[in-house]
């Protein structure tokens, strides 16, 4: 009874915090692309108001084609499985018996032997729902728990849009911030590294890595970017004349 609770709780817990991977890949790419754009443009020495321009656009736009990418991926992976979960049911009717030499099969990889595994085979085929839904998890390494396709695309934007829009914050407010034009990029650098780097530290609840180095990286690909961005706007700044 216990195990089964702490089951439970294990998917509740999954569940709640669903959302959290699609927060952080929009996030992550959003401010990443957004940096860039603004270092790209100071590179080459525009002025505040193409930033702007240059970084709204970015933001939206790009945030928009993000979302929808992740919805599609996603819609599309549920097609996948419904697709390949309609063809094991079949299967189940057309040829069984090799059904369940397979179900066998997975089991032996599980460590069942002799009558548990006689024993576990006859459980598992006596329910055609779990009996497919074991065989989409360990043939074809399908599952569709917390797939959601129109939420995985609405958080994606959300995220793109908040966390990007950190790097056109000094431009935005710049009157209100008081910022010069010597300090306002590296006021922008500064709090869009740190950006990062938080975000590349709640990346790391989701794997085994350190949250430090997580976020370190993370702040380390949104710098490298940026630099690629100012050093290619610096070297072509005279088009702009």
């Amino acid at each position: 009874m216990q195990d089964q609770e702490g089951v439970n709780q294990a998917h509740d817990i999954k569940a709640t915090y669903a959302w959290v991977p699609d927060f952080v890949y929009g996030g992550i790419d959003g401010a990443v692309t957004t940096f860039a754009v603004v270092a790209g443009v100071e590179g080459a020495s525009l002025s505040v108001t193409v930033i702007l321009i240059l970084g709204f656009a970015n933001l939206f736009a790009d945030g928009f084609s993000m979302s929808v990418g992740k919805y599609l991926s996603d819609k599309a992976n549920l097609e996948q499985y419904e697709k390949i979960r309609k063809i094991e049911f079949k299967h189940l009717i057309e040829k069984p018996e090799h059904e369940r030499d397979e179900i066998r099969e997975i089991m032996e990889g599980y460590g069942f032997k002799g009558k548990d595994l006689t024993r576990a085979v006859e459980i598992i085929t006596s329910n055609d729902e779990v009996w497919v839904d074991l065989m989409m998890r360990n043939e074809f390494n399908l599952t569709k728990e917390n797939i959601n396709p129109l939420r995985g695309g609405f958080i994606t934007f959300v995220s793109f849009v908040l966390v990007g829009f950190i790097p056109l914050v000094a431009y935005t407010f710049r009157a209100i911030l008081n910022l010069s034009e010597n300090t306002v990029f590296i006021v922008t650098c500064c709090s869009t590294i740190l950006a990062l780097f938080m975000v590349g530290a709640i990346k790391s609840r989701f794997s085994m890595r350190n949250w430090f180095i997580s976020g370190l990286e993370t702040a380390l690909i949104g710098g490298v970017a940026a630099t690629i961005a100012y050093f290619v706007g610096y070297f072509l700044r005279g088009l702009s004349s």
